[in-house]
């Protein structure tokens, strides 16, 4: 059985999709001085050579993701299982059904219980704390996170003026102030509270 890693990467911000990503590693590992651990401690610079070298040598990287429409439309938990779904689906193509797969997500919430409307057929096991203690969840928060980070980067030239490259999408003084004097782009999430806002008063003052 191939023992795969999950984590998603933006639940939280105001804008952007929800990414996920699944990683079966085997026995490959970097070479000291680099480590597999939390994507948020490690630097931008040395996230990029690990998320490298990650879908360079691992057995298998799947990447999925669940768009602002998707995530306005199911609410941010379930679109984070959905973009899990197919970052698992991806995977396992990928396998090409050579062995079943063992799957382990970060956090206490299991999608094989907790996902609504999704055909979760995978044995899954939580990790709390996971991103930071089992090296193929780690490995998929570091390749997540670059993902995302650079799609964020993307969005930004498409919607400039927020400053998403920079924050990528969090609730930072400057993105909020950017959304009140700009008000939201397509980008942003309307589902979320501060976005919700801002285009109830835009509405408002028409």
């Amino acid at each position: 059985m191939i023992r795969v890693g999950i984590d998603e990467v933006g639940r939280g911000p105001l804008a952007g999709p929800v990414t996920a990503c699944a990683v079966a590693l085997g026995d490959w590992r970097p070479a000291p001085p680099l480590a597999l651990k939390d994507s948020k401690k490690i630097s931008a610079r040395r996230r990029e050579t690990l998320a490298q070298q990650i879908q360079a040598h691992a057995v298998a990287v799947g990447l999925g993701w669940a768009s602002v429409e998707e995530i306005d439309k199911l609410n941010i938990l379930q679109a984070t299982f959905l973009a899990m779904h197919r970052a698992v689906q991806g995977l396992v193509a990928s396998l090409d059904g050579r062995e079943p797969v063992q799957l382990l997500v970060d956090g206490h919430l299991n999608p094989a219980t907790h996902a609504q409307d999704l055909n979760w057929p995978w044995p899954t096991k939580t990790c709390v704390g996971g991103d930071g203690l089992v090296a193929e969840i780690s490995a998929a928060s570091i390749v997540a996170k670059v993902a995302r980070d650079t799609h964020m980067q993307e969005l930004d030239h498409q919607y400039p003026g927020y400053g998403l490259a920079s924050h990528a999408g969090y609730g930072t003084a400057q993105h909020l102030a950017a959304l009140n004097s700009l008000g939201a782009c397509p980008a942003h999430r309307r589902s979320f509270a501060p976005v919700a806002r801002r285009v109830a008063e835009s509405t408002h003052g028409l």
